[in-house]
């Protein structure tokens, strides 16, 4: 007899509960934020077809299903607490909800977080987990800091090579979508990158007090660069004027492309291919932040203690417009989109 409702819970998502009192047997979760702490909150939703591919492993899935949620935290600075699940699938299939368990509930507990509820039910894959967490009172990262002259970073894994930038995950789509060729290796390296990306909560939280704005890199290094930008210029302009309106932006950037970090494989590849990796594949899950030239030093000294990179990419400037550099110092001109739900 296939499992229920209740079962499937009870077999593959019901654990000791830890930091809520209840567990996922009850209507709510109870959570308390310690004195002086702010609750962060964050929820994003994986479907099939869209965000990932029914060919990807049932482990990396629940670990990926997290990590995005997880990598929202970290562009807040906060520290995880805990999580819910809701999952809708067309059947109930054992050996992938094991899997599927497995790689969520490992993730989970290398950040320490226990999962407090959620639903399930019949229909499309998909997938849609809440996070919450707990940053102290005023000193969250937002998208909204940044100031003229202040540097541009981006995190990257620690190290040089494959799978040593940003980027690799866009190279992998294209992988899937035939319209470029790897060997296993490399391939499964960027697979990888994809599937399995790697949350900074630890750089995140290193960076309170440091970074000026922040955000993570999910849907183009570029698109999301303009959001931060937007929200930025607009505090700008509401200190200067008293008044702002949502699509006011009076802040721009010089990006240096060819200080981006990329990996061994990325760097083998066409350079056209190479900026539409970098600029607009999405994906990645590392941290886009800025900061004053004055806290370098912090900001690598915040990275060493995450054991996580970081590279000085460009420059926020006054005057509104994204300037990309070539590798001798020329405009380069870009025509790449960062992805978008409705648009894509």
């Amino acid at each position: 007899m296939p499992l229920g409702e209740f079962e499937l819970i009870d077999r593959f998502f019901r654990r000791p509960a830890r930091r809520s009192p209840l567990g996922i047997g009850d209507d709510c979760a109870l959570l308390a934020p310690a004195p002086g702490m702010q609750l962060a909150v964050s929820c994003d939703m994986l479907v099939e077809g869209r965000h990932f591919l029914s060919t990807v492993r049932p482990e990396r899935l629940g670990h990926k299903a997290l990590a995005v949620n997880l990598s929202d935290l970290a562009a807040c600075g906060a520290k995880p607490l805990a999580y819910t699940l809701a999952l809708s699938m067309p059947r109930v299939d054992e050996a992938f909800l094991a899997g599927f368990a497995a790689g969520l509930h490992a993730l989970a507990d290398a950040h320490e977080i226990e999962l407090v509820g959620g639903d399930t039910t019949a229909g499309p894959l998909n997938l849609c987990i809440t996070v919450f967490g707990e940053v102290p009172a005023g000193a969250a990262l937002l998208r909204d800091g940044a100031r003229p002259g202040d540097d541009l970073w981006v995190s990257h894994p620690a190290g040089e090579g494959v799978g040593g930038g940003i980027g690799d995950a866009r190279l992998a789509l294209e992988v899937f979508r035939g319209t470029v060729s790897l060997p296993g290796e490399d391939f499964e390296a960027v697979r990888r990158a994809m599937e399995q990306p790697q949350p900074r909560v630890a750089l995140g939280m290193a960076l309170r007090g440091v970074a000026s704005a922040a955000i993570d890199v999910s849907d183009g290094l570029l698109g999301d660069l303009r959001h931060l930008l937007r929200r930025s210029g607009a505090a700008v302009a509401r200190r200067e004027s008293g008044t702002a309106g949502p699509g006011d932006c009076t802040l721009g950037v010089t990006l240096d492309t060819a200080a981006l970090p990329r990996s061994v494989v990325l760097a083998a590849r066409p350079e056209a291919l190479q900026l539409t990796c970098l600029l607009t594949g999405g994906d990645d899950y590392e941290l886009l932040f800025t900061a004053p030239p004055a806290a370098r030093g912090l900001v690598e000294r915040a990275a060493a203690s995450a054991t996580v990179g970081v590279r000085r990419i460009g420059r926020i400037e006054a005057a509104p417009g994204v300037h990309l550099l070539d590798a001798h110092g020329r405009p380069l001109a870009f025509e790449g989109q960062a992805f978008d739900h409705f648009r894509t």
